[in-house]
């Protein structure tokens, strides 16, 4: 898909010579920071719908004490979540993330943009981040969800 059909093309790394995921973020649109406005499936594979992740450990408790360190944390359980399932970082193509503070969350964009280049790398998926009141474990301040498509 070029630019000039009005809908916006794919951009930087994952275009659509990447496995067949289009990255759509349309020249009159925002540009996104962190995220693709539309990531688009142009090849057949397996969908992986991955389950909220959040900052728990092994044993079942919520580790780390800021938004920065949880993220990290609930990230990298997704990532394994998805590995289990036979999806690697640029498979990923939606995730909605959950903060009980969202002004937090934005306060440390940088320190967690950071995170996910180090653990994911620069192709970003279809992005959320939605405010909860609380989420099912009490101490959580983030909890991240996702597809995947595996090719």
């Amino acid at each position: 898909m070029s630019a000039d059909d009005g809908r916006g093309g794919a951009e930087g790394p994952g275009g659509a010579g990447s496995g067949g995921l289009e990255r759509i973020n349309p020249p009159h649109l925002a540009p996104p920071t962190g995220f693709s406005h539309a990531v688009r499936v142009a090849a057949p594979g397996t969908l992986v719908f991955l389950a909220g992740q959040t900052a728990l450990d092994g044993a079942g408790r919520i580790v780390g004490d800021g938004i920065v360190e949880q993220f990290e944390r609930a990230l990298g359980n997704l990532l394994d979540v998805a590995a289990a399932a036979g999806a690697g970082p640029s498979d990923l193509v939606k995730l909605t993330v959950f903060a009980v503070d969202v002004a937090d969350y934005r306060r440390h964009a940088k320190e967690l943009g950071r995170v996910w280049k180090r653990l994911v790398g620069t192709d970003f998926p279809a992005m959320a981040v939605i405010g909860a009141d609380r989420l099912w474990d009490e101490p959580a301040l983030v909890e991240i969800e996702g597809i995947a498509v595996v090719r």
